[in-house]
């Protein structure tokens, strides 16, 4: 009896040493993961910097430490883990902290691959807002989304973790958007506090919701309302100020969802995103050309850039593009004279190099930025396009042509090629146009029909103009 009393607390000790290993391994696995994930954090925040040069707006760079910066719009998010007391009933307080910070890691993950910025975990309670540092006009719908996520990714822990019958882990979520004021800490790390009004709401909405529930105001449900099924949940008293009505979000619209089942974005939705924060690019874009271009340039400016995106989509419509193809034409109408601010003569190649930069980190796919380069270097000189898009945004570069302020938009140009030591008289200049647009021809069935008439009234002008 006692040798086989002996070898039964052998196998125990063997067996806990096997469990502390495969947890040794495992502690391991979530340190090189944590480790991978700041460095691509830090990654981000050089990519930002970067980036904020060229008119990303961001905050919180090298000596900014306990400043205070206000934000008009930024969507708060609060959610408190229920199950923390249950399970510390019937498991020792490592095993539920080794859970807990198993589950905030994936959060962080989550929240990093929507670029919402944590704020802090109090206890069991997780806390981030979209829209900081970085301004941007999706931060409603990232948050959102994230929070679906964060959500379905507990269901599915619980599940595999204790099969769907013995749920213990669930998530409270209130969610808000409005204006708020961000503090700066830390210095090789920066990190963010947030308060005022948008703030305090959240928490109270966070409060009201309930597990396994996304609670929104209509602030927020305004603003999301056409990627997410939401139903109306009720109104929740605010001192001072009229009743805030709430929203429970159910998931992702059928025709955005994958497989119609509300919790995976599907292609659809990517590209209608897309077309929502094309809006943030365009404006980090302008900012850039209306800083960076140089002062000669007096036809490719950003009044030339605003016309040839304001172009595409009007011929690209008519031509019967789809939702992404418009997408693709306004990113490359976007960036297509953006590279006049690094070289004159080859600026097709340079505005490819800048847009390849920096699409990945609006989420534009390899096979998208190739589409939008190749669109961008059909806009060199003689056209050549190959495809429908090449031809819209061909047609649309010099759609100017065909229009009844060509004389003056026209001038702009023999400025500009003038003070770049380009052409000689106006008399050549004019002889010049003849030339081209004599042997010029529209791609588009569109533009044939809107410009082709007019831009034989330009031949017949500009030959009144030249001088024997």
């Amino acid at each position: 009896m006692v040798i086989s009393g002996n070898e039964d607390l052998v196998r125990r000790i063997a067996k806990l040493a096997r469990q502390n290993q495969d947890l040794e391994d495992k502690i391991r696995k979530l340190l090189r993961q944590n480790e991978e994930l700041f460095n691509d954090y830090e990654a981000l925040k050089k990519k930002y910097d970067k980036l904020s040069s060229g008119g990303i707006k961001a905050i919180g760079r090298g000596g900014e430490k306990g400043k205070s910066f206000k934000f008009e719009m930024a969507t708060v998010l609060f959610s408190s883990i229920h199950g923390f007391s249950s399970i510390n009933e019937k498991m020792d307080s490592s095993s539920v902290m080794d859970e807990l910070d198993e589950i905030l890691f994936e959060f962080d993950a989550i929240v990093s691959r929507y670029k919402i910025e944590k704020i802090k975990t109090l206890g069991d309670t997780y806390m981030c807002a979209g829209g900081i540092p970085v301004k941007n006009i999706t931060n409603p719908v990232d948050v959102v989304m994230a929070a679906i996520e964060m959500r379905d990714y507990l269901r599915r822990y619980e599940d595999e973790k204790r099969g769907h019958s013995h749920r213990l882990w669930e998530l409270q979520t209130g969610i808000h958007t409005g204006p708020v004021t961000a503090t700066v800490s830390g210095k090789k790390k920066i990190s963010y506090d947030i308060k005022g009004d948008t703030v305090n709401t959240t928490s109270r909405i966070e409060s009201v919701s309930a597990r396994g529930r996304i609670l929104i105001s209509v602030m927020t449900y305004e603003l999301v309302k056409e990627f997410f099924e939401c139903e109306y949940f009720g109104k929740l008293p605010v001192k001072y100020k009229d009743d805030l009505q709430l929203y429970l979000v159910k998931g992702i619209r059928p025709e955005y969802s994958f497989e119609g089942k509300g919790i995976i974005p599907n292609d659809a939705c990517r590209i209608k995103f897309g077309l929502i924060r094309f809006t943030d690019i365009q404006e980090i874009i302008l900012d850039k050309l209306e800083k960076e271009l140089p002062d000669y340039l007096f036809y490719h400016n950003v009044k030339h850039t605003v016309d040839v995106v304001t172009e595409v989509e009007l011929i690209g419509w008519a031509e019967g593009c789809t939702d992404e193809e418009i997408l693709l034409l306004k990113t490359a109408a976007l960036f297509h004279d953006a590279g006049h601010t690094i070289e004159y003569d080859n600026h097709e190649y340079h505005s490819t190099v800048l847009a390849r930069e920096m699409l990945p980190f609006f989420n534009y796919d390899q096979e998208q930025i190739e589409r939008i380069c190749s669109i961008i270097m059909a806009t060199k000189l003689p056209p050549n396009p190959k495809n429908l898009l090449e031809k819209i945004i061909c047609d649309s570069d010099l759609d100017y042509l065909g229009r009844s302020d060509f004389i003056p938009v026209s001038n702009t140009l023999f400025e500009e090629l003038k003070a770049c030591n380009k052409m000689g008289s106006i008399n050549d200049w004019n002889k010049i146009q003849v030339k081209f647009i004599s042997g010029h021809q529209y791609f588009t069935k569109t533009a044939r029909s809107l410009r082709e008439v007019n831009k034989q009234l330009q031949i017949e002008r500009i030959q009144s103009l030249i001088s024997k």
